[in-house]
């Protein structure tokens, strides 16, 4: 057998039990929506429709508009699309501070003796109890909302980057240092590849919070558009199936979001291994 077949041979295995594994999960997701489905048919109660219902309420309420518009209604536009830019915004802010302050911190260890305890306390405040003073700050609208995402997001990106930075080997550092590197070129070959597995799991936690307290800024009064507000004015009517495709719209945004990131995370982490010092 010629060694060039070798890695290929060993990625087949590989694939056939991503491929099982995707399968399975799949298969489970369609068991309990089954199961919910059969069980919500037999109870026929309102507050727990079937999701072959909700399924079809969140089509016609977000989805079913003209192709021109990528098949988005005007709620959708009117709903959906703020509520994405707000968290967009908000999360692009906290990653870009988190990342630069975390490096900063990381790589200093007086600033990181100083800085740990306050925040480890920031990480400990639950995110939703600073809203009430965004409000008091910024009053009612997109910039309260936004603040309050990058806030409450930019800490675990933060902590968690200066930790990548503090754990980079000493040795790629002096083997650096003998190659007269410039701090430019240690933090875009060495500091940053070494902490990327960890920049990624805060942005995944980032991402959680920043979906989370965009939904949260928009429950609030003074709110007049947003994936929030749409649950709220659909439990002020007792409209419960639009509160039902609100929660399942919300949840399916957050898985894709979770695996757009892990996909760039993949390919990057990748990457970034094979340009290391």
């Amino acid at each position: 057998m010629r060694p060039s077949f070798v890695p290929s041979l060993l990625r087949r295995p590989l694939a056939s039990a991503s491929v099982r594994h995707a399968l399975l999960r799949w298969t489970v997701l369609a068991l309990a929506v089954a199961v919910w489905q059969l069980a919500a048919r037999a109870h026929g109660s309102v507050y727990f429709p079937p999701p072959a219902e909700i399924a079809r309420h969140v089509r016609d309420l977000w989805f079913s508009g003209p192709v021109r518009h990528v098949f988005l209604t005007e709620a959708a536009v009117a709903d959906v699309l703020p509520s994405l830019g707000r968290m967009a915004a908000g999360f692009a802010l906290a990653a870009v501070a988190g990342i630069a302050l975390g490096v900063a911190v990381g790589r200093s260890r007086r600033a990181y003796a100083l800085c740990n305890p306050v925040l480890q306390f920031a990480r400990a405040v639950p995110p939703p109890a600073l809203v009430p003073l965004f409000v008091v700050i910024f009053d009612f609208g997109t910039p309260m909302q936004i603040a309050s995402i990058v806030f409450s997001a930019v800490w675990p990106v933060l902590i968690n980057t200066a930790e990548g930075a503090r754990d980079t080997d000493p040795l790629r550092l002096e083997v650096a240092a003998v190659l007269h590197l410039t701090p430019a070129e240690r933090l875009r070959f060495l500091i940053l590849p070494s902490a990327l597995p960890r920049i990624f799991a805060g942005l995944r936690l980032s991402l959680s919070l920043s979906l989370i307290l965009m939904v949260f800024s928009e429950l609030l009064p003074g709110t007049a558009n947003g994936i929030g507000f749409t649950l709220t004015d659909a439990q002020s009517r007792s409209d419960l199936l639009t509160v039902w495709a609100a929660l399942v719209l919300l949840g399916a945004l957050g898985y894709l979001l979770n695996t757009g990131l892990l996909t760039v995370e993949k390919r990057l982490v990748g990457r970034g291994r094979t340009t290391t010092v």
